[in-house]
């Protein structure tokens, strides 16, 4: 790794001592809430199309889902997430100039569209397209967000204002897939239209927002517009920023960890929709009739017969936890180098994914979701803090935005191979058509058979329970290997971070 001081001369690498937790909280300006609120009704809409994606694209037409295999859905996700990570490489730098309210104003509107897209083209381009709209709008949000945060927190309280703020963020990501499950079972495109309506609140909050630092922003592009200092071209500022040895190695490190990430969100709800028998859960808690309390229904996810845990609640508890504790996990923390505390959450979340490869076993899937919960709260809110920590003046939002960028490597490749994988080792779909070639259904038949029909076609065609055929297909086939081989891609960021962390502890006692 290069020795060069002048390459980060500009970046601030210091350790700043943080303030107690109620002394953390108590300095969080007005400000700092009123983005937490944009953000928060920002994600319920997104994760309430998100956490449900997987299970739309796999759902048969007759059922009002896109009806596409799991390699074609693995093509809309790749390109989803390409444009939403890559995107605030470059709208992070337009929101240092242009404006943070401006850009914020701009994004809800292509958010809206994209919602009303998925709405009224229910097909695999019109999914598409709604999605790149979704991507563009998120990816010129975010960094006018992040940016107004770093802008309104201090170095001595930064670790409990992202902590908090991935807090409020999560209480989003676990309203919104309640609602989708939900509305979903009303009809598919019932979804896109409740995200819509949410994500509109967002400009009452602009009516209260005041961005910080603008009248320096305004003075400094007055000058730049005078001819009294020099601004280089955006991409060309972009680019000498992420040649840096200190942004290269991040983007690096933390790819393997995002594909990790975004595994949870992308097919473990098919997985679970596909092998887990969440009716256990269900029993444990309320007895074998389940139960008819709708508030109980709402809360847990689940289903209209209150018998079984949707998918979309199982995943759930992911960001519940975060939503309760993750102020608790920055305070403690707070207390370790940044680099350690991602490292910690990095192994964590890899013990996570060998637990959901290892067992179906409902209840063994909600400590998996558990321990990767944790594992995402010492690692994840501490990526935007370590970058807006380190970014030179002037370029907060910038920075900001490369943090997508090792997201981007990550969620691409997940997106794209994350599908496929599970296609290959654990879906349903394919073991289903194989088991009626061999039970004696002629190909022609088979190949009849609309995408996403297969299993209930085989369940009609044996006279055997869905249980027993699921149990039969699971213990016939090595499901755990496509999660055992996400955790060694995790496993390798892992070793990264450790190397990474080490290398910048000598710049530091320099």
């Amino acid at each position: 790794m290069s020795d060069s001081n002048d390459a980060y001369a500009d970046n601030d690498l210091r350790e700043v001592k943080q303030l107690g937790m109620w002394a953390s909280i108590a300095s969080l300006s007005y400000i700092f809430w009123i983005v937490g609120g944009m953000e928060l009704v920002e994600r319920i809409a997104y994760y309430g199309v998100k956490a449900s994606a997987g299970l739309y694209a796999k759902a048969p037409v007759s059922e009002g889902g896109l009806g596409i295999s799991l390699s074609d859905y693995g093509i809309i996700i790749a390109i989803w997430a390409f444009m939403q990570t890559f995107i605030p490489v470059f709208t992070g730098g337009i929101s240092d100039r242009v404006g943070y309210k401006e850009t914020i104003f701009a994004s809800t509107i292509i958010k809206i569209a994209g919602y009303l897209v998925m709405a009224f083209f229910p097909s695999f381009y019109g999914f598409l397209f709604g999605a790149i709209l979704l991507a563009g709008g998120t990816g010129i949000f975010k960094p006018g967000i992040q940016g107004t945060l770093v802008l309104s927190t201090g170095r001595q309280n930064t670790s409990m204002a992202w902590g908090i703020f991935y807090q409020v963020v999560n209480i989003g990501g676990f309203l919104g897939p309640l609602v989708a499950v939900h509305m979903r079972q009303l009809s598919w495109d019932n979804v896109f239209y409740a995200c819509a309506a949410i994500i509109s609140l967002n400009f009452l909050f602009l009516l209260a927002y005041k961005e910080p630092g603008k009248e320096e922003r305004m003075e400094r592009n007055r000058k730049i517009k005078a001819g009294e200092i020099h601004q280089e071209a955006l991409w060309r500022d972009a680019l000498h920023e992420l040649k840096k040895p200190i942004v290269i190695y991040y983007m690096l490190v933390f790819a393997g960890f995002w594909f990790l990430f975004n595994s949870l969100f992308d097919v473990l709800p098919i997985h679970i929709s596909e092998w887990v028998d969440t009716s256990v859960i269900v029993t444990s808690l309320f007895g074998p009739d389940g139960t008819s309390n709708g508030f109980f229904q709402f809360w847990l996810g689940l289903d209209n017969t209150g018998t079984k845990v949707m998918p979309e609640g199982m995943l759930n508890l992911n960001a519940g936890m975060i939503m309760t504790t993750c102020f608790l996990v920055a305070a403690l923390t707070a207390k370790y180098r940044i680099t350690t505390a991602m490292l910690a959450g990095c192994l964590l979340s890899i013990l996570a994914f060998v637990l959901i490869g290892a067992t179906n076993a409902a209840w063994m899937i909600v400590l998996a979701i558990a321990m990767f919960s944790f594992g995402e709260m010492m690692i994840s809110p501490k990526k935007n803090e370590f970058m807006g920590n380190i970014a030179p003046e002037g370029k907060k939002a910038m920075y900001l935005g490369f943090v997508m960028l090792p997201q981007g490597i990550g969620w691409t490749l997940e997106g794209y191979f994350g599908p496929k994988l599970y296609e290959m080792y654990a879906s349903k779909e394919v073991f289903s058509r194989e088991l009626l070639a061999e039970r004696g259904m002629s190909a022609a038949d088979i190949s009849a058979i609309p995408q996403g029909e297969a299993f209930t076609t085989l369940v009609a065609y044996t006279g055997e329970s869905a249980q027993a055929l699921t149990t039969l297909l699971y213990n016939t086939h090595d499901i755990g290997m496509a999660w055992y081989i996400i955790a060694a891609i995790g496993s390798i960021s892992a070793i990264g971070i450790y190397l990474y962390g080490k290398w910048l502890f000598k710049l530091q006692q320099r």
